[in-house]
């Protein structure tokens, strides 16, 4: 039987230890790149052996997911849904602005430029990328917007297309491009403010009831 082995069958492994690593894997995956990451480094930077990496994660792939799941589950469900209520227009605004502002945050575009700038991984950390953060948002957008349609604020027939669309609104904001060159005025609060209300009207627009003519 393998260290692994022995490790999943035996006593919980230590979640505060687990943190340590994937907080050390982060940074060192940003700093220099998936390929120059190695678990080595990740123990000297986390002050412990490699075999404890190895209890809690398979290889560096797993690691390096697990880094991006941790990201994204600091905004979803939790933060990004938390004390969401009020109207459609509200629960949306709520949702979206905290989405273009994680989207803004430094960590995340830092992550997206190291997996653009490795060209030999590229295609297995984008879809790792994907899995583990815009597919996880998306299924949580899609859980409110059945939850609108459910409760008739909004005429939402097709929940995973909408919530997909409704993402895409917000990773498409020109403000990600801006913040490369003027970082000042992409994380100004009128500037999201501004964009947010547009896209969330936008998307009302597309999604209200129809109201019959009595």
């Amino acid at each position: 039987m393998t260290e692994n082995s022995q490790a999943r069958r035996g006593r919980p492994t230590n979640e505060a230890l687990g943190q340590t690593i994937i907080d050390a894997a982060s940074e060192l995956f940003v700093e220099l790149g998936f390929q120059a990451t190695t678990m080595d480094k990740v123990a000297q930077r986390a002050k412990i052996s490699k075999l404890s990496i190895y209890r809690h994660f398979e290889n560096k792939e797993a690691l390096f997911s697990a880094a991006i799941a941790a990201h994204c589950q600091q905004f979803a469900p939790r933060a990004l849904f938390e004390g969401v209520e009020g109207s459609a227009e509200d629960q949306l605004m709520a949702v979206g602005s905290t989405l273009l502002r994680t989207l803004l945050s430094p960590d995340v575009r830092s992550v997206e430029a190291m997996i653009m700038a490795d060209k030999t991984n590229q295609k297995s950390l984008s879809k790792r990328q994907y899995e583990a953060g815009p597919a996880y948002v998306i299924a949580q957008i899609e859980a409110l917007l059945r939850q609108l349609h459910a409760k008739a604020l909004l005429n939402v027939p097709d929940p995973l297309q909408s919530a997909r669309l409704f993402a895409a609104l917000f990773k498409g904001s020109d403000l990600l491009i801006i913040a490369r060159f003027d970082e000042a005025r992409a994380e100004d609060d009128n500037e999201i403010e501004s964009y947010c209300r547009s896209a969330v009207a936008m998307f009302i627009a597309a999604h209200g009831l129809k109201v019959l003519a009595s």
